[in-house]
């Protein structure tokens, strides 16, 4: 899995300004105004910035927070964890590992088979459904 690497100016250029300022900045799309808090439809979700598949929609549940929500990743080596203490809370941040983008973060109160809540921007995601 090769890294993408790109200048602020390159990304600002390949992302709308939103989805800069969630995946590049690390800011956060308000609850129930995401285009796939509420997706239903199967298929893959990938990253917004270098197209990795990040999950699929058969992990996809509803949590009740306004965000898309899934149980596991497509793959655990797409995504990294990192520790977040930004605005005075202690929390698990889930990044893009091929280009670093913010994802959203991971909570330990999702339903099985993990036990995991990815709770992931919907501007950090592209969806294609199933054919």
């Amino acid at each position: 899995m090769d890294k993408v690497s790109r200048t602020e100016a390159q990304w600002r250029t390949r992302l709308s300004p939103e989805e800069f300022a969630v995946t590049r900045l690390k800011h956060t799309e308000r609850p129930f105004t995401g285009r796939y808090w509420d997706t239903r439809q199967a298929g893959t979700y990938y990253c917004v910035c270098c197209g990795t598949p990040l999950f699929a929609s058969d992990t996809k549940f509803d949590a009740g927070c306004g965000w898309p929500s899934y149980f596991q990743p497509i793959d655990p080596a797409h995504v990294r964890e990192e520790h977040d203490t930004s605005h005075g809370m202690a929390r698990t941040e889930i990044l893009c590992n091929v280009c670093d983008a913010h994802l959203g973060h991971v909570f330990p109160d999702g339903p099985p088979p993990t036990g995991l809540r990815y709770c992931i921007n919907s501007l950090s995601l592209r969806f294609a459904p199933t054919e």
